[in-house]
C-alpha cells in the first residue's frame, strides 16, 4: 500500500497561491489515512472470528458425535492400563498322543480395587484378609487408606467361590475383571515338560498368559498363534504311562530311602519321549517361586532328567565295547586279561571290591561289569576315536529336547583327553551326562545303529538318523545286554515274557571340593525291552539310594535302581501295547540249561 503523505508540497504552494488554510489538507488525510487503518483492522478481526467460529463448530461436533457414541454403549469399568496393542488372552491346548488334555484353559475373575470409591475400606481390609489368608492384612490397610493410589490388584485370578464372598462385602470400590488362566487337569503329572504360565500384559478385562518354562515357553509363540485356530499342540507323551510311572518312581525312591530320583522312558526308533518323570516334582498350577538359596538342584523346579548332569558309571561300559566290535578290533568272543595290575598314566585301574576276574571274554567283560577289561577295550580304540564316537551318539552337546531348560544339561567332559581320561570315561568316570543322554545313546544301540534324537513331539514315523554302529555290532552288544539280566549284575531287572536287557551303573557322588563320597551314589539301570527286538529304552537314576532290608546297606544299582526299573517295565509294557511271550522265555531258559 502506497502511503500518501499528510502535507503534499503541490497542494500546499496550490492552496497559498489561492489564500487557503494548508494546515485543512493535513487534517483531511490525516482523517482519509485513520479511516483506511480502521476498515483494515475490522476485516482482519472479521477474519479471525470466522476462523474462531469454524474451529468450536468442528471441535463441538466431535465431542457431540464421542458423547453420543458413549451414549449407545453399554457401562464398562475403566481399564487398569492401556496398550496400543490388544492383548491376546486365547493360547492353544496341549494334548498327549491320544489326544488326552495336558494343559488348557479356563475362564475366571481377577479382582481389583478403586480405593478413592470405597465407603468403608477398613472393613474391606479385613474381609479380604479373611477370605484370601496369604494377603498381608496391614498393607491392604496401608494401600486402601493411604489415599495415594487409585487402583490397585488384590488377587491376579479367583475362584468362584472366593468371587461371591467378595461380592457379599458390598464394597462399591472391589471390582472383578474377566480373564482366563492356564489349567493343568492332572496336577503334577509331567510337571517338567510343562513348566508352567504366568500372566503377561494385563488389563481389567483380559489378561495374556505366556510360558515362563517347559514346553509353554518353548512354544510360547506357536501356543499364542491366533492362526492355529484353536489346533492343540499334540506331545508324544502318554498320559496313562507317565501316571504310572511317576507312581512307580515315587514308590521306588522312598523304598530305596533316595533322596531324589529320574527316568526316561524314549520309543528307540522315532526317538518320542513317552514318559519323562523327575521327583520331587511340582503342581504347575501353584508353579513355586525359584530357590535364592542352595544348590538348584535342590529345588523341586530342578529337572533331573533333562538338567541334571551325572558320571552315570558303568552303564557306558556298552558304549566301548560297541565301538571295538565296530572297529573291528575284538568280537564278543574276544579273550581279555583282566588281571592286576593295570596301570595308566601312573594310576592303577581297581574292580569293584578289589575283584579279580581273570580272562574274560568282551561278552564277559560286560556282564560282570568288569573296569580293566572295559579299560582295555578303550586304550585299543584310542582317545581320539573315542571322542568321535561318543560326539556321534550326540553325548557332548545339550539334548535337542523341545523344553527351555534342555539347553542347561550340557554335558561335563575332559579338557584334556588322555589315554587315562579314555579309560575312565569307558566306564562312566570323568564325564557326567543326562539320563536322557545316556537314553538317546542306548537307542542308537536298540534300534540297530541309527543315530536317534529326543523329542517331545508326536512323529509320524521313524526318525531314520545317521548309521553310527553297525547293525551287527548292535546286535551283539543288545545280546549281551540281555544276560547282563539274565547273568550279571541286574537280575533283579528280568520281567516275565518281556525279555529285558540293560546295564547297571553305580558311580560316587562328586564332593564339591574334589573327591568323592563313599557312602553316596548315583545309581542308574539303562534297559531296553524286548531285547531281541527293542521298541523303547528305560532310563531309572537314584539319588543317594540305600537299600536297608538286609543285615548291612547296599547302595549299588543291582539292589536298588533296577528293581525299580523292573517294577516300572512291569507297570507299563501292557499300556504300551506290548505282550509278554512266555514261549520265547521257555526257550531261552532251555538254552540256558544246555548250555
Amino acid at each position: 500500500m502506497i502511503r500518501t503523505p499528510l502535507r503534499p508540497l503541490a497542494r500546499i504552494l496550490d492552496a497559498r497561491e489561492r489564500g487557503e488554510n494548508p494546515d485543512a489538507i493535513e487534517r483531511e488525510n490525516l482523517r482519509i489515512r485513520h479511516e483506511q487503518m480502521r476498515d483494515k483492522s475490522r476485516v482482519r478481526a472479521e477474519g479471525r472470528l470466522l476462523v474462531m467460529g469454524v474451529m468450536f463448530f468442528c471441535a463441538f461436533t466431535v465431542i457431540g458425535a464421542r458423547m453420543g457414541t458413549l451414549a449407545a454403549t453399554e457401562p464398562t469399568e475403566p481399564r487398569a492400563q492401556t496398550s496400543g496393542n490388544s492383548i491376546i488372552a486365547s493360547r492353544a491346548d496341549i494334548v498327549d498322543r491320544r489326544g488326552r488334555v495336558l494343559a488348557t484353559n479356563m475362564s475366571t475373575h481377577s479382582l481389583y480395587a478403586h480405593p478413592h470409591q470405597m465407603v468403608d475400606p477398613t472393613r474391606a481390609a479385613d474381609e479380604l484378609a479373611r477370605i484370601f489368608p496369604d494377603l498381608d492384612h496391614e498393607r491392604l490397610i496401608k494401600d486402601f487408606t493411604g489415599g495415594k493410589r487409585k487402583f490397585l490388584w488384590v488377587k491376579k485370578k479367583i475362584s468362584p467361590e472366593q468371587m461371591q464372598a467378595v461380592h457379599d462385602i458390598g464394597e462399591p470400590g472391589l471390582l472383578f475383571g474377566p480373564r482366563e488362566m492356564r489349567l493343568y487337569p492332572n496336577g503334577a503329572i509331567a510337571a517338567h515338560i510343562m513348566g508352567g504360565t504366568s500372566f503377561g500384559r494385563e488389563g481389567v478385562h483380559a489378561a495374556e498368559v505366556i510360558g515362563i518354562a517347559g514346553i509353554e515357553k518353548f512354544f510360547d509363540e506357536e501356543l499364542r498363534d491366533p492362526a492355529r485356530e484353536g489346533a492343540p499342540l499334540e506331545l508324544s507323551l502318554d498320559l496313562t504311562v507317565q501316571a504310572a510311572a511317576e507312581e512307580v518312581l515315587d514308590a521306588g525312591m522312598k523304598l530305596m530311602n533316595a533322596k531324589a530320583a529320574a527316568s526316561v522312558l524314549l520309543d528307540v526308533h522315532t526317538g518320542e519321549v513317552i514318559s519323562l518323570v523327575s521327583l520331587p516334582d511340582f503342581d504347575p498350577n501353584d508353579r513355586p517361586r525359584p530357590a535364592l538359596k542352595g544348590k538348584p538342584s535342590d529345588s523341586p523346579l530342578f529337572n533331573r532328567a533333562v538338567q541334571g548332569v551325572y558320571e552315570l558309571g558303568s552303564t557306558f561300559k556298552i558304549f566301548a565295547a560297541t565301538q571295538a566290535m565296530d572297529l573291528g578290533l575284538v568280537t564278543p568272543q574276544t579273550v581279555i586279561d583282566t588281571r592286576p595290575p593295570f596301570k595308566v598314566g601312573g594310576h592303577k585301574i581297581g574292580e569293584f571290591e578289589g575283584h579279580n576276574y581273570g580272562e574274560l571274554t568282551v561278552e564277559q567283560v560286560i556282564v560282570k561289569s568288569s573296569n580293566r577289561g572295559t579299560g582295555k577295550l578303550a586304550l585299543a580304540i584310542g582317545p581320539k576315536r573315542q571322542q568321535d564316537f561318543l560326539r556321534s551318539l550326540g553325548l557332548f552337546d545339550p539334548t535337542p529336547l523341545e523344553i527351555v531348560e534342555a539347553q542347561g544339561g550340557k554335558p561335563l567332559i575332559p579338557e584334556r583327553w588322555t589315554d587315562l581320561s579314555a579309560v575312565t570315561i569307558s566306564y562312566g568316570h570323568g564325564i557326567s551326562t543326562s539320563p536322557l543322554h545316556l537314553a538317546a545313546g542306548y537307542a542308537t544301540i536298540a534300534n540297530g545303529g541309527r543315530l536317534v534324537r529326543p523329542t517331545l513331539i508326536k512323529q509320524s514315523g521313524p526318525q531314520n538318523g545317521a548309521q553310527v554302529v553297525s547293525p551287527k555290532s548292535a546286535a551283539a552288544a543288545r545280546s549281551m545286554l540281555r544276560k547282563v539280566v539274565t547273568e550279571g549284575t541286574a537280575s533283579f531287572g528280568e520281567v516275565p515274557g518281556y525279555y529285558v536287557g540293560g546295564k547297571t551303573g553305580t558311580s560316587e557322588k562328586l564332593k564339591e571340593r574334589g573327591g568323592y563320597y563313599k557312602d553316596k551314589n548315583i545309581n542308574t539301570f539303562a534297559s531296553m525291552f524286548p531285547a531281541h527286538d527293542p521298541k523303547y529304552v528305560l532310563v531309572v537314576t537314584l539319588d543317594e539310594p540305600v537299600e536297608t532290608s538286609g543285615k548291612k546297606p547296599r547302595r549299588t544299582a543291582g539292589w536298588t535302581a533296577v528293581p525299580v526299573a523292573a517294577e516300572m517295565i512291569g507297570r507299563i509294557a501292557p499300556l504300551l501295547g506290548l505282550r509278554p511271550e512266555f514261549e520265547r522265555l521257555q526257550l531261552e531258559q532251555v538254552m540256558q540249561t544246555s548250555h
